[in-house]
């Protein structure tokens, strides 16, 4: 274990592998000291946080879409059943990832204050409170598989309901072994070893993307054998996020004891993040899964168009995803030494470089547009449409994702969690899923018409958040 943990990690090499946010930092004059330095980090650091971030996420994203273009092999209704059931999947995951994120912000706060006993007490409380979460979500999904499907997914065909039956009940037993990755992930990223989080990252993706590609491509068992894959790459990647915790890592101090003792006080302080985020990605995955009932009713071309959609959206959003993830423990770190004002300053230029990075991503991925929906293999009469979503979609991105990911990250970070939260269940079952709904089905756009719905969703999301922002009552939580 060790060997192969050492084999991933010496792949990437960065000359400080913990961040921790440093009083007095000596800095440069420059455009980099001017919006990412403040009085208590500086641009190296925060550029040593977000690169291994950054390589995970596109690693994730890259190999999810080798997986989606895999599976396409198998034929229409496979890689219709895998998207639909993916979107059960992210609202079942995102529960566990929201409890995860509040391990995060306690974590980063904890760090930012110097406290290393209670850095180890939360990372041990998040990794215990997540994994029970998830045996539960795993147990729900795999004895109410049949309801589920007929009343999501009924008016699929039926071979495509036979492969989305396959695919969620394998999906529901992995759910714990994710669970855990998620957990100690998102702990070392609070703590801002993030060299770390990615090395978990890349073990559990690479051997789920080498799996597939033996049992989709190699012994062509289609979704049964991505099902297999996902929990074979799922499981061993716990098995190393673990034995990094209790073997590897010098700091923490973590043993088995500490994972199966729960810290009431310290699951409070877990809960008060996670369980609001957890009600805003119940309600928002919700949201997205009556969507998908829409899409579904629109027809099997509309599943794959959409699927396809979502999977170039994906790449475009891999540095914005990076920034919201590495905002976290940035502004949580911020917050723990009570530094308000970098706090504020730091949101600020996330949200520019943010915006900036989907105008790059869009000039590199636009003209490679028909080479990349190739790898898809999709039917000639459904190009069209997936080109025009693209376009629209990746202007949209521009001036509307930043204020609607970036800053609630922040938010989040600070405590804000029960604003942010209610704010963005509100909007989305209020105009994306109700305008969603009148553009596509009523006034007969189609799958075009849910994801204008979407764009339009961000704007309104955004400027509530930027409201907030501007205020004073998001950093005056008092969480640690």
């Amino acid at each position: 274990m060790k060997s192969l943990f050492l084999f991933f990690g010496g792949l990437f090499y960065w000359k400080r592998s913990e961040v921790m946010i440093q009083p007095n930092v000596k800095v440069k004059q420059g455009f980099l000291d001017k919006y990412f330095s403040g009085e208590a980090i500086d641009y190296r650091q925060i550029i040593s946080l977000f690169i291994p971030i950054l390589i995970d996420q596109a690693f994730v994203v890259g190999l999810n879409l080798i997986n989606t273009a895999m599976i396409s092999s198998a034929g229409v209704a496979a890689v219709s059943a895998v998207n639909m059931i993916d979107s059960l999947n992210i609202f079942l995951i995102s529960v566990l990832i929201a409890v995860a994120t509040g391990g995060t912000v306690v974590v980063a706060q904890y760090k930012g204050s110097g406290n290393l006993l209670m850095v180890s007490k939360a990372t041990a409380g998040a990794v215990s409170s997540v994994s029970l979460l998830a045996l539960f979500v795993g147990l729900f999904g795999i004895l109410f598989h049949g309801p589920l499907l007929h009343l999501l997914f009924g008016a699929a065909e039926p071979d495509v309901m036979a492969n989305a039956r396959t695919y969620l009940i394998g999906s529901s037993i992995s759910y714990l072994g994710i669970a855990v990755v998620e957990a100690v992930c998102g702990a070392l990223r609070g703590t801002g070893r993030t060299r770390a989080s990615l090395v978990l990252s890349l073990i559990m993706n690479l051997i789920y993307v080498l799996l597939n590609l033996v049992f989709i491509n190699l012994l062509q068992m289609g979704v049964l054998g991505m099902t297999i894959s996902i929990n074979a790459a799922r499981y061993l990647g716990a098995a190393c996020a673990l034995y990094y915790l209790f073997r590897m890592d010098s700091s923490l101090h973590i043993k088995i004891r500490d994972i199966l003792t729960f810290n009431l006080s310290m699951l409070k302080k877990i809960m008060f993040i996670g369980l609001p985020f957890a009600a805003e990605q119940m309600f928002f995955n919700g949201g997205k899964i009556l969507t998908q009932i829409f899409i579904v009713s629109l027809g099997t071309y509309a599943i794959a168009t959409n699927a396809i959609c979502s999977a170039l959206a994906g790449v475009m959003q891999i540095p914005a995803n990076a920034l919201a993830l590495t905002i976290i423990t940035v502004v949580g770190q911020c917050i723990g030494r009570e530094n308000v004002r970098d706090a504020r300053k730091f949101t600020k230029s996330f949200i520019v470089a943010s915006s900036l990075s989907f105008a790059v991503m869009g000039l590199l991925i636009l003209p490679l547009f028909n080479p990349l929906v190739s790898l898809f293999n999709p039917p000639a009469e459904i190009v069209d449409d997936i080109f025009w979503i693209v376009l629209i979609n990746t202007l949209a991105q521009i001036p509307l994702w930043s204020l609607s990911f970036i800053m609630p990250s922040a938010l989040r970070a600070a405590g804000d969690s029960k604003f942010t939260s209610i704010v963005s269940m509100l909007s989305m079952w209020l105009f994306r899923v109700v305008l969603g709904y009148i553009l596509g089905i009523v006034l007969h756009l189609g799958i075009l018409g849910v994801w204008l719905a979407m764009d339009c969703e961000w704007a309104v999301r955004g400027a509530i958040f930027l409201k907030r922002f501007l205020g004073k009552k998001w950093y005056q939580h008092r969480l640690i």
